[in-house]
Parts: structure tokens; sequence; C-alpha cells
């Protein structure tokens, strides 16, 4: 390669990098929101349209990693459906209104009661397995997240016979034991939904977690995967979301679960303070521990501490959403993101098949849309108002002065 044609590669590479990591400058708030929403309904239109038809089974391909442990076809269906449902709830509970974008949450809505009475109904094409082999406990509770986060629109619009099906197949799944880790909290996550919706919940399988993530929290925001500590994301694309929605559900009832629920706030405020931290200036973070595949799910908690209004005092919502926005565009945008009809394509940036473990199948990957949290705060809110804000990694690598970061000691 001549030094002429080296030095021009070498300005191309310069100036895409500097358009990487400036758009988010360049767009306004509302601009910022479009293109969330966008993206929201341009990872879950594929899954939605084809359950409302009862097509899903027939429509969904089933991609696997190389070392996956099965066809994965009897779980797949209801991750893909569960996960994100989880994720769109918060911004389907919004409600319809005269708005563009409120127009458009009338469609999902409607699509998303359909959904969940076909994937319940014994009778329908795309009736999903809720009870056979472990996984679907994984994912009958993420369905009970959505159900929990979005109750006025996802929950009291159905029929009464949708509902006993919801909740007969809630129920179904107390065959599955769960491994003892984060997997108590599945258990635990449908039995608040069987609370919530006044069904006879059973209160050793809700309390047994809680108590459980008691005995392994390790100190500054972080809880171990059962009794150990993990280098990963669980904590946020399980564990402590589960554990504040758990606890949401359960202080409505018993108030003397108040105490539990704001230390569990406050773990939260810490993890979310350092998942800001986490996120470069160029939108990327640390490639550590399994299930990477979900993409930027990883920041579940972030999100869900920013739609609650919980953000540390060090951390403004306009750098939240500056920091989602640029990372989100990075990976949605990646090639191969997507196969050629729209569904989710296995890897962390583009396609990368190898990245999945033996789990992971195209159903796994819908819980990126646990991102999407956020837009369950109305357009007015200041996360969306306010001007562009840079996040912490990009302030510090600008020679900007930042807070100190300190621990926190429960």
């Amino acid at each position: 390669m001549s030094y002429k044609i080296k030095y021009a590669f070498l300005i191309f590479t310069i100036s895409v990098v500097s358009f990487n990591t400036s758009y988010a400058q360049k767009e306004s708030p509302e601009e910022v929101r479009e293109f969330l929403v966008s993206s929201l309904i341009k990872i879950g239109d594929p899954v939605l349209t084809a359950l409302s038809k009862n097509e899903l089974k027939v429509k969904m391909p089933v991609e696997k990693s190389p070392g996956a442990w099965d066809d994965r076809k009897h779980v797949t269906y209801l991750e893909a459906f569960g996960r994100l449902l989880s994720g769109m709830a918060p911004w389907l509970e919004l409600g319809p209104d005269t708005t563009k974008e409120g127009k458009l949450r009338a469609k999902y809505i409607k699509m998303a009661q359909v959904c969940v009475a076909n994937a319940t109904n014994p009778e329908s094409p795309d009736f999903m397995n809720f009870n056979n082999d472990k996984q679907p406990l994984v994912d009958a509770a993420f369905l009970a997240q959505a159900l929990i986060r979005a109750p006025k629109q996802l929950w009291e619009p159905l029929d009464e016979k949708t509902k006993e099906n919801v909740l007969t197949a809630f129920k179904s799944t107390r065959v599955i034991k769960p491994y003892y880790s984060n997997w108590l909290l599945f258990s635990g996550m449908i039995e608040a939904a069987l609370l919530k919706f006044d069904a006879g919940a059973d209160m050793m399988r809700l309390d047994y977690p809680l108590n459980k993530h008691k005995e392994w929290y390790l100190g500054d925001g972080m809880y171990g995967d059962g009794p150990d500590f993990h280098w990963d994301y669980y904590n946020s694309f399980v564990i402590q979301p589960m554990i504040l929605d758990i606890l949401n559900v359960v202080i409505e009832k018993d108030k003397h679960y108040k105490r539990d629920f704001d230390t569990a706030l406050n773990r939260a405020k810490r993890y979310a303070a350092i998942q800001e931290r986490l996120i470069s200036p160029d939108g990327t973070y640390p490639p550590i521990g399994r299930s990477l595949a979900y993409r930027f799910g990883a920041f579940q908690l972030l999100s869900q501490v920013a739609l609650w209004n919980q953000l540390p005092k060090n951390v403004a919502p306009a750098q939240v959403r500056s920091a989602f926005y640029t990372m989100i565009h990075n990976q949605i945008n990646a090639p191969g993101t997507f196969d050629k009809k729209g569904w989710l394509q296995i890897g962390l940036y583009g396609h990368q098949p190898n990245i999945g473990e033996g789990y992971i199948s195209t159903g796994s990957l819908y819980l990126c849309s646990e991102a999407f949290l956020v837009l369950g705060l109305p357009a007015n809110d200041v996360f969306w108002t306010d001007a562009y804000k840079p996040w912490t990694q990009k302030k510090i690598w600008s020679g900007e002065n930042i807070p100190i970061d300190h621990a926190i000691k429960n």
C-alpha cells in the first residue's frame, strides 16, 4: 500500500471515528427519542406482527450458536416474546394519544394484547411452552415482568379467558426447579405477578429469592450470581431489575417490605452510576462475561433507574440519554445485526455467531429491548427535553473535571 493510500485511509478512519462519537451532539433531544422509538419498533415488529397472526413459529428463524445445547425450538419463541415485551412495556404503558408516537403506541398495544392471548391459549398454533425443560421459567418471568410494568395496557384490557390462560401458564412453571443462582428471581417474579393480579401467590417462592439475594449481596452495589461473584452483566440483565420490580409489587400489599425496597434501590442507584461510567466516549463498553449477545440489554438497570427518576445526583438524565443514543446507534446499525427479513442475529456488534453460548438462539437476543425502558418517560420529561450533555467518560477523556467516585456502605 502506497504512502498516499495509507494516509488517505488514516484520514478516512479518523473522520469515521469522529462522526461516530459526535452525532449525539448533532441530534436534537426530540430526534433522539424518535430514533430510539424507531429502533425499538425495528427490533420488535417482526415478533409482534408474526405472533399476532399466530405465525411466529412459522416465520421466526431459529439461529443457534455453534455450541448450541439442542435445537432450541422448544424454548426460543417464549424467549423472544417475553423478553421483547418486558422491554417495551413501559413505553406501551404511556397509552395511546393523538401524536404520531401515540398512534404508533396504540397499534402496538393492541398487537401486544393479541400476542398475549395467542401465546397463552392452548388451542393457538403459537401457544408457548411454559413448563417443558428449565428455560421456560426464565421467559415466563420476563412475560410476568412485562405485565407488571404495564398493567393498564397489557393486563387490565384482557378478556377474562385470556387472563385465566395467562395465570394458568404462570402457575404451570412451578414444576420447574430453579438453579441456585439468579434463577431464583424468575420464580419470584412470576409469583409477584400472581400476587399483583390476586391469583394466589406462593409467598415462599417470592420471599426465598429476596432473602437469598440479601445474603448474596457483595457490597458497593453488586450482588453475586448465587454465592459467588461473576464479572458479567447479570446484575443488570436480571438481578437488580427483578429485585426492584418484585419489591415494588410486594410493598403494595405489605408495607413491611419498604425498608428492603429502599435498600435495593440505593444499591441500584450505585450500580447505575457504575454502568454509566462503563460507557466509553464512542459508546462502546467492556465485553466481559457471558450473554454478550444480549447487546445493549446489558444496561437495563441504568435504563430502569432513569425511568424511575432515581439517577444518582452526579448523573444527569441528558448524559444517560446521550450515552444510550450513541451506544444503541452504533450497535443497531452494525452490518449483520438483522437478517434480510428483520430478525435479530447473534452477535454483540453485527453478526458474530461464535459469541453465543449453548443456550443462545434467536429468541434470546430480544433481551436487548430492555435498554429501551427509558421510553416509558413521557416526551416532555427532562430526560427527553434537556440539551445534549456528555457522559462521564466523554467528559474525562476530553480533559474535563468530573466528580470523585465513591463506594457505598450497604
